[in-house]
């Protein structure tokens, strides 16, 4: 047997084959470009239509995703059929068939993500834009595509979270309700009149800057002895809308220092402990301010 003879004639046939099918190949590249074309068009034209709608911006990003997903499988399928002769879309299914197990464990992440980005764009309870804690990541959702989702960090860096950790994790929506509460520790020395101290504070949060005072209370409250001292807790809410928590933080304890020194009441030396949220600076507590800028 002539092993040389029928490689030669294998390779000749491999050539002539793939010479023939040039055309088709050409053909499918342009039906390629074209799609990728009509894509882009149609997601433009989208945009337009939708744009002015009161749609939330992840839905608007999932129409017109769909629609460039759409096209590219319609495109593709018609690729495929030019380049490939014997392909149909019926035999792809069939094939599919055939290997299904196989193909949901290789894509079993994918798919995941992909219908947890779905759903995640089709609830109205996170949006572009809110601020969220996911994952032990904090920051702003910039955008959420069919398989992550990004997260700007307040310090700046980016996180792109899996869709699939977002939707089955436990989401906090910091910015789900304008009005946030923000709550503050202090010490007082147990030798003074705490009912004063309680009163003292209780009228300082009301006339706070930036402290919600209509609709919502300012509680003061006498928690636990500590040594020496009786531990108070003060809890307030700002419209985070127009205020930041931690300015208006900041203000608070610049307030509820004068007023409590003007009526005579003790702090305990290093009482002030913050409740700050992750991720954030606590503002500087005056007494140490004060010897910083000494």
């Amino acid at each position: 047997m002539d092993y040389l003879t029928i490689l030669r004639n294998q390779v000749v046939g491999m050539t002539e084959a793939m010479i023939a099918s040039l055309p088709n190949l050409v053909i499918a590249a342009v039906v390629l470009v074209l799609t990728w074309g009509v894509a882009k068009l149609a997601s433009r034209i989208a945009k337009r239509f939708i744009g002015h709608t009161h749609m939330r911006e992840a839905l608007k990003q999932l129409i017109r995703t769909l629609i460039r997903l759409f096209i590219w499988i319609f495109g593709l399928l018609i690729a495929a059929t030019i380049a490939v002769p014997g392909f149909t879309p019926a035999g792809l299914i069939a094939g599919l068939g055939v290997g299904a197990l196989a193909v949901g464990f290789a894509f079993q992440d994918i798919f995941q993500n992909f219908l947890a980005g779905v759903l995640i764009m089709l609830r109205d309870k996170m949006r572009i834009g809110d601020n969220v804690e996911a994952d032990g990541v904090s920051g702003k959702v910039e955008r959420v595509t069919l398989r992550e989702t990004h997260i700007r960090q307040f310090s700046g860096e980016l996180t792109i979270l899996p869709n699939a950790t977002i939707f089955k994790g436990n989401t906090k929506i910091l910015t789900d309700q304008p009005q946030r509460r923000d709550d503050m520790t202090l010490l007082i020395n147990d030798d003074c009149d705490l009912r004063l101290a309680e009163e003292t504070m209780r009228k300082t949060l009301k006339s706070a800057k930036g402290v919600v005072v209509d609709g919502r209370t300012q509680d003061v409250y006498a928690q636990a002895f500590e040594t020496g001292s009786v531990r108070f807790v003060l809890r307030w809410w700002v419209d985070t809308s127009h205020d930041d928590m931690q300015r208006v933080k900041a203000d608070v304890i610049y307030a509820i220092k004068d007023a409590l020194e003007e009526a005579g009441v003790e702090l305990n030396d290093g009482s002030v402990t913050y409740a700050y949220k992750e991720g954030a600076e606590p503002p500087p507590f005056p007494r140490e301010q004060a010897d910083a800028d000494q």
